[in-house]
């Protein structure tokens, strides 16, 4: 079984050549208190046993200048792939977005659309603002992976976005933010479910999603994790370490997603820690 993380960070230390320029005006407080660079990420890559990995561009360190995990990605081809991020409501935007793809070799971008704080602000009027559509078509037109951090509520928007673009391959960061409020019959998942019947929307398991669901009284984080698996399939979750946005070490980080995982076949388990990034990532690849 090969593990595949899909959801890392790096920081350089070297903040004249890469000088912050936040979303929002405010640095993260992880990539000020626990920076790891990308060696440093490769290293713990190799400790916990994890052969590839997405780098997911920090955006709450570098807003829309991609230059240190396109630096990242050069020394690390062979380890790394990288998603970037471009302003989606910007007029330059599939120029931009075409650059980072085809010239700069990543392998998939991300857009914030909420979060949970102010720090950084919803883009225009959210995933559906009429000012993307051009980028929405690029990205499907080119099976393109969009990582789209949102809650939950948002998904009636990205519905509407994948309504004429239904087979977009979408990865939701922190599997979009699940609302398990309500008890064990958790009433309110059924706001993800309505997008289980686009086939390119996986979630990604992270510890930011597993830390939500374990703040919620009377929520058993892993029945609802099994939910999840049968609304969308094994073949659409993938792990994610969130690394070191999320405290603890790679290693640590990693065992507790599997321990919260629940009862799967080794085909399925094989599916979530490593083989649908490895399907998502090589079928971009091969496609740009």
């Amino acid at each position: 079984m090969q593990y595949f993380d899909t959801h890392t960070h790096a920081i350089s230390a070297d903040s004249e050549t890469y000088p912050a320029k936040p979303l929002g005006g405010t640095r993260s407080e992880w990539s000020q208190t626990r920076p790891v660079d990308v060696d440093e990420l490769v290293r713990s890559l190799d400790e916990a046993g994890v052969e590839r990995a997405a780098l997911v561009h920090a955006s709450t360190v570098y807003g829309f200048d991609n230059s240190y995990a396109a630096a990242a990605l050069a020394r690390y081809p062979d380890r790394l792939v990288a998603v970037g991020a471009v302003n989606f409501l910007a007029d330059s935007a599939v120029n931009d977005l075409q650059q980072l793809i085809e010239e700069q070799g990543f392998s998939g971008v991300r857009i914030r659309v909420s979060d949970g704080t102010t720090k950084v602000p919803t883009p225009g009027s959210g995933v559906s603002d009429e000012r993307m559509e051009a980028v929405w078509d690029y990205i499907a037109a080119n099976d393109i992976p969009v990582c789209i951090q949102m809650h939950s509520k948002d998904a009636p928007k990205l519905a509407q976005v994948l309504e004429s673009r239904p087979g977009m391959t979408v990865l939701l960061d922190h599997a979009g933010r699940p609302n398990a409020t309500g008890g064990p019959d958790y009433p309110h998942l059924t706001e993800l479910g309505h997008l289980s019947r686009f086939t390119g929307v996986h979630l990604k398991i992270t510890p930011p999603a597993l830390k939500r669901l374990n703040e919620e009284p009377d929520v058993d984080t892993t029945a609802v994790l099994g939910r999840l698996v049968k609304t969308f399939g094994a073949e659409r979750l993938m792990w994610g370490s969130n690394f070191p946005a999320s405290a603890g070490t790679l290693t640590e980080l990693r065992e507790s997603i599997e321990a919260h995982l629940p009862q799967l076949d080794d085909t399925q388990r094989a599916a979530i820690l490593g083989g649908n990034a490895v399907r998502i990532y090589s079928a971009a690849v091969i496609a740009r």
